[in-house]
């Protein structure tokens, strides 16, 4: 049996099931959930159960809509490590070396990662369940939402588990799963809403078509990930951390990278041949010839690639067709920006710490000011460089002359999306300097960033729904101050052709947008200057004290 007395899966549960943190998310994830209740819930003082409730209805899809965002953005942090963090550890061959098949491994490691997950959106069932009185809502159509969301959940860690095949650092695993993931998450979003009025066909698709499709791209995806275990070509822990440049490109399937040539050397320099010059920044130097892409620049090529193939039907879509909605373009690369940043930056000290070379780092010539701005702008580099791979569309999209009538308002979604990836990349350090593993950094980097950008939004849209009191929505709005995504959605538009009707202006709020962007460079001035302190405490960093 595979899962009968399989010692992978137990010694995973147990060390996963059994941490505090476990019981800590649960706890705040159903308080979470019972406030998105209390706001939403009919404040009318008497109920008409005879009738459809089209509150329930939005609440509900508010719910499992939510919900599936979460399951997306949690799958990979607990499945994206299943095997890269037996590279990391050092114990990748001893697990290849136990007398364990590799579909035991896979499946040990799979059931493990996501039982947390599928755990906490199942503890959600009894609050969900309140909204079944209201009307509108059959049980059935909740019992299948919970179905699609479990083989949605499989289907996203088994993606995960595949890259944490085919890579040696989790970092890496993590940004590709989630570049993967995102269309999905997409799709299965716009699918939800647009059957919202025909439950039945909802229903026959979630029961049907999804379970289908999860258990057949799983069973891919979980066999080439085993069968890579049992002819395993990336062992030898200790002599193949440094990939052949030479030997990837000629192995490479299409996207290229040329670190000699312009625009790839602006993100993948290549290895320094010569001596640095007397005034080089000697961590910066080293951070972006040689540590960063050390592993080679399979992930890069991957992430370049994948998120291009998603950005040119937006850019039609939305820059083109409907200019009107240019906002949500922005949307688009500012979540490419949140899952991207972090990865180029949340492990910079703690990397030092895992390999054991922060003393000494601290204790060389080098200045901790020197220190911090190479070790930012290395991560921060790379990840504006991939950013405005994203942008260019927004600026190709300016030959539209309706676009081109809202140059100004271009420019303000430039400065959103260039003060929030510095504001994302300054977290990642701070966060990467006060925690001692890369992967808890990154942790820490995901959740304050969805916490701050995603949260408002949904938290309006509750208020929005269930309010109807204009100026309750109007003060409401400023909840989302934190968010780049509400200052790109309150930004304001002239009238421009949608289609083949000509869309209002869109008046938004510009005295929103200014405080986000007030509020975001102040914030970011403190966790910069936060960082600097600490750094220079040497004693906190090393752990004497």
């Amino acid at each position: 049996m595979f899962l009968v007395d399989n010692p992978v899966l137990q010694r995973e549960l147990l060390s996963n099931l059994r941490a505090p943190r476990a019981f800590v998310l649960l706890l705040v994830y159903q308080l979470a959930l019972a406030a998105v209740i209390v706001i939403a819930y009919p404040r009318e003082v008497r109920i008409d159960l005879t009738s459809e409730s089209a509150a329930a209805q939005k609440l509900v899809d508010f719910f499992f809509i939510g919900q599936f965002a979460i399951a997306s953005l949690m799958a990979p942090s607990f499945a994206a490590g299943a095997i890269t963090g037996e590279k990391e550890r050092k114990t990748y061959e001893m697990l290849l070396a136990s007398p364990l098949k590799p579909w035991r491994i896979v499946l040990g490691k799979l059931i493990a990662a996501l039982t947390h997950l599928v755990v906490l959106m199942f503890g959600s069932l009894p609050i969900v369940m309140l909204c079944l009185p209201l009307g509108g809502v059959s049980i059935y159509e909740l019992l299948a939402g919970y179905v699609g969301l479990l083989f949605a959940i499989l289907l996203f860690g088994s993606i995960s588990v595949f890259c944490s095949s085919y890579f040696k650092r989790t970092s890496s695993s993590l940004v590709v799963s989630y570049v993967v993931i995102l269309p999905m998450l997409i799709l299965g979003v716009i699918a939800w809403v647009a059957l919202a009025s025909r439950a039945d066909i909802r229903i026959i698709g979630i029961t049907t078509f999804v379970p289908f499709i999860s258990v057949f791209f799983s069973f891919l995806l979980l066999s080439v990930a085993a069968q890579r275990l049992l002819y395993p070509p990336d062992i030898g822990s200790q002599g193949e951390e440094v990939v052949d440049v030479e030997n990837e490109q000629k192995k490479a399937v299409g996207l290229v990278i040329q670190r000699d040539q312009f625009p790839d050397n602006l993100f993948a320099p290549p290895r320094r041949r010569t001596l640095m010059k007397d005034d080089t920044n000697p961590v910066y130097d080293k951070e972006m010839h040689a540590e960063l892409f050390s592993q080679g620049t399979l992930m890069l090529r991957l992430v370049i690639q994948l998120s291009m193939i998603l950005a040119i039907p937006l850019m039609v879509i939305l820059l083109f067709w409907k200019p009107d909605l240019a906002y949500m373009y922005v949307g688009y690369v500012l979540v490419f920006n949140i899952l991207c940043a972090p990865v180029f930056t949340a492990g910079t000290i703690t990397s030092e710490r895992e390999r054991q070379t922060l003393d000494l780092l601290l204790t060389t010539t080098v200045s901790t000011g020197q220190i911090l701005w190479g070790k930012l702008l290395s991560g921060y580099r790379v990840s504006a460089v991939l950013t405005s791979f994203l942008i260019f569309p927004m600026l190709l999209a300016c030959t539209n002359p309706d676009v081109l009538k809202n140059a100004p308002s271009m420019l303000v979604y430039l400065l959103i999306i260039f003060v929030a990836s510095v504001f994302n990349s300054v977290l990642s350090l701070f966060f990467s300097t006060i925690v001692r593993k890369t992967s808890t950094a990154l942790m820490l980097s995901y959740i304050t960033l969805i916490v701050l950008y995603l949260l408002p939004v949904a938290v309006f849209y509750l208020i929005a729904s269930s309010s109807q009191n204009e100026a309750e929505v109007a003060v409401a709005k400023y909840i989302g101050i934190t968010s780049p995504l509400m200052a790109a959605d309150n930004v304001p538009l002239s009238s421009v052709v949608s289609g083949t009707e000509i869309a209002k202006a869109k008046g938004g709020d510009i005295l929103m947008v200014i405080f986000y962007l007030a509020m975001t460079v102040f914030s970011t001035l403190i966790l910069f200057l936060l960082t600097s302190v600490l750094l220079r405490s040497r004693w906190r960093l090393t752990g004497r004290g």
